[in-house]
């Protein structure tokens, strides 16, 4: 199967990772400039939510074999999720009156 995928272009499949993975390994790989834009796609392309998909994506990218199939693109996604995460305790922590 993976030589058939080879030949047709598509990348072949990596141990540990299923075909869904994959692709939305590639699907986060594109640039988007709306959000609205990106949340339509994602139901089209996958037929899930947003937030199921964001799930998902956040499960992927803890996997080391996501790391080993795009070690580039699950760093930067390691990186916005502690970005975002680190700017949600800062917003939590109560004031010091």
């Amino acid at each position: 199967m993976a030589e058939a995928a080879e030949h047709h272009g598509a990348e072949p499949r990596r141990p540990g990772l299923s075909e869904r993975d994959i692709a939305i390994l590639a699907f986060e790989r594109q640039w988007w400039r709306h959000a609205g834009a990106k949340e339509q796609a994602i139901r089209e392309e996958f037929g899930l939510s947003a937030a199921r998909y964001y799930q998902l994506l956040g499960a992927l990218i803890d996997r080391p074999a996501a790391l080993t199939h795009d070690p580039m693109l699950v760093k930067r996604l390691l990186r916005l999720r502690e970005t975002r995460q680190a700017a949600r305790r800062t917003r939590a922590l109560p004031a010091d009156d």
